[in-house]
């Protein structure tokens, strides 16, 4: 009885979406930040050209400018992945434009370079970064002036839920998705944060931390329609946990092999 009441308050506070909307999410698996190596960078051009180049999906983070654009860049801070210092937030797209990375020299992208770079032909996963903190209005705003006119299967996701009821409200034909995981959080008030977090988003997919898995949360939610994706996917042990309890694994290092 209660299984059954908590599943008609989770299906009228966040609707399952219609199965066709979502259906091309499991029908990939996703390369973390491209199919980056030593000298491939995660989150470059040449990266995505690999994820490409395998046939895999392909998921992103993206933050905002100082011009209020959207750049495909994991960190808040350039230090580790350029010869730069200091804050993304604190240079413009162009600026950023001629920031190369470590290890082959490849610029950091735009949204927008990386939706031409792709053209359709594999699925992207754009991860939005947020401080939670902070209003999540003008990278939405960017991310979905990016996707204007894009034609290939796309998603945005996020860790924050207000990114994904955004989304919902301003951008309903974009698929959405809530980003979870249960590191530190597995008591009721843990449990009862991602029942918050689930109605507050609204989303058409989880994606959620394989280290947390196999979870009676995000089976839950998996058996009333929402896909379940999950990340990070790092080792054939860690994939075989993906392929016993979701719908498609984000994968790097030796999972990929």
């Amino acid at each position: 009885m209660r299984s059954l009441l908590s599943t008609w308050v989770d299906n009228w506070r966040s609707p399952p979406p219609r199965a066709a909307r979502v259906k091309w999410l499991a029908e990939w698996d996703y390369a973390h930040r491209g199919l980056h190596t030593p000298g491939t960078p995660e989150n470059s051009p040449s990266a995505f050209a690999e994820a490409i180049g395998r046939g895999m999906g392909i998921e992103c983070d993206v933050q905002r400018t100082a011009d209020s654009g959207a750049v495909v860049f994991h960190d808040w801070e350039l230090d580790r992945l350029t010869e730069r210092k200091g804050p993304v937030e604190k240079l413009t797209v162009a600026e950023l434009a001629k920031v190369g990375l470590k290890g082959n020299g490849d610029r950091i992208p735009s949204l927008e370079r990386l939706l031409e770079q792709i053209g359709g032909r594999v699925p992207l996963l754009i991860e939005i970064k947020s401080r939670h903190d902070r209003r999540v209005r003008p990278l939405c705003l960017a991310v979905r002036r990016a996707l204007e006119g894009y034609q290939g299967h796309h998603a945005v996701m996020s860790f924050d839920p207000r990114v994904s009821r955004w989304f919902s409200v301003h951008s309903p034909r974009t698929v959405r998705g809530l980003v979870v995981t249960e590191e530190g959080e597995k008591g009721v008030i843990g449990k009862a944060k991602r029942k918050l977090s689930l109605w507050q988003a609204r989303p058409d997919f989880l994606a959620y931390d394989v280290r947390d898995l196999p979870s009676p949360f995000a089976a839950a939610q998996r058996k009333r329609g929402l896909p379940l994706l999950t990340w990070t996917v790092r080792s054939p042990e860690l994939a075989q946990v993906a392929f016993e309890n979701t719908d498609a694994p984000i994968l790097e290092g030796e999972a990929l092999l």
